[in-house]
């Protein structure tokens, strides 16, 4: 029985092989894992629809594996060979997934099992270690991760295949080339903003949730947006209708060991600082574990990139099609500057970068939006007044 890959959507033609969960020779049940694979856009984990004995595996790990292909020979207890291929093999919002908590896994080599996470497998298999070579300084998969990153120096070149999120991240950028970007910068005094995390941070202890100022930078976009409506949008491909979005899905940049990828809030004009700060962790940690689906990924209306999490203050942020506009968070920085009595004080500035597809959205409308997302950041009681 040919197990063959099928379409996933999305308009994916093919994907590459990450991992399998099964060897020839393995007893499988129906609904058993039998590959995980990683699109241009998410990675889906592919179970059996059927039980029997592994006779062949057809893809290598990494290999591209288009649409249709097959991926497996399976034989069944009743020994049928045939099977229509769209009975096959599924995408894994379909069928049961793995626990969400199954966040480790375990490779044999040799007789050597070694226990250990997706990210540092990925970062074993980027820089061709064998994990069962590299012998950590203490418990756990993070020590190992450390140990990894110290003989991961490179003693020759080294040719990467650009795919997974690297690749989606080639075809959006080539496409926001076309965009000619109208760039503005401001400052946002952030000492309001501190004393306001640091209020929720004790007001929210018992919930143990992570209040991040990006959390607090979303709800006041937000609530810039709905005065604004017209950058909360999407552009046609043949730039004649401006489609204005009821809802405001936020996407927020995340750094990975396979790259950038940009997840999104969903309706955060509906949700509280607490309710986005849940769901960035959420993200975050799928994007982390290459677990994010297309659902989470394909929807933003507008992207906010906290750059400053990682270093430098104003940056030129590349739009993200089809959206108009995007906002770049730099890192706080302690610096003089007079107050309205023309006092010189040390105040957190916090600087702001924003893009707009100059097509269709005005510098004057930028400004004036900045304007007013500057307005709620440093006079947060001002927030209240637009909560519903």
């Amino acid at each position: 029985m040919q197990i063959r890959l099928s379409d996933i959507g999305e308009g994916i033609a093919e994907v590459q092989m990450k991992q399998w969960h099964v060897k020839i020779g393995d007893q499988i049940q129906e609904f058993e894992n039998l590959c995980d694979v990683q699109s241009d856009k998410a990675s889906v984990t592919i179970t059996s629809r059927f039980s029997g004995t592994v006779r062949r595996l057809y893809c290598e790990i990494d290999e591209i594996v288009p649409v249709g292909s097959p991926l497996l020979d399976i034989e069944t207890e009743d020994g049928s060979e045939n099977i229509p291929p769209d009975k096959a093999a599924d995408q894994s919002e379909d069928i049961p997934k793995r626990p969400a908590s199954d966040d480790s896994f375990t490779i044999s080599k040799n007789k050597k099992t070694v226990i250990t996470t997706p990210s540092v497998r990925r970062l074993a298999m980027e820089n061709k270690i064998n994990l069962s070579e590299i012998k950590g300084t203490g418990p756990g998969a993070e020590d190992e991760k450390k140990s990894l990153s110290t003989t991961s120096a490179l003693i020759e070149d080294q040719v990467i295949p650009i795919r997974g999120y690297r690749r989606a991240m080639v075809k959006t950028m080539t496409s926001a080339n076309s965009i000619p970007h109208f760039t503005y910068c401001d400052e946002v005094n952030a000492d309001a903003l501190i004393k306001l995390r640091h209020s929720l941070m004790s007001m929210n202890e018992l919930e143990k949730v992570k209040i991040t100022y990006l959390s607090i930078q979303i709800k006041a976009l937000s609530l810039a947006l709905l005065r604004f409506p017209m950058l909360n949008a999407h552009l046609n491909d043949t730039v004649t209708e401006l489609i204005c979005k009821t809802s405001h899905n936020i996407s927020f940049a995340v750094d990975t060991p396979d790259g950038l990828v940009v997840p999104f809030i969903s309706d955060c004009q509906k949700k509280s600082i607490i309710e986005i700060a849940k769901q960035i962790s959420h993200l975050q940690a799928k994007a982390l574990n290459n677990k994010l689906t297309n659902a989470e990924l394909v929807g933003g209306t507008f992207t906010m990139s906290n750059i400053g999490s990682i270093g430098g203050t104003y940056a030129s942020p590349v739009i993200f099609p089809p959206q108009v506009a995007i906002c770049a968070v730099g890192r706080f920085q302690k610096l003089p500057r007079y107050d309205e009595q023309s006092n010189l004080k040390m105040c957190n500035i916090m600087p702001v970068s924003w893009a707009a597809d100059h097509r269709i959205i005005d510098g004057a409308m930028v400004a004036k939006f900045s304007n007013l997302f500057k307005i709620y950041l440093e006079n947060p009681s001002l927030m209240l007044a637009e909560l519903n």
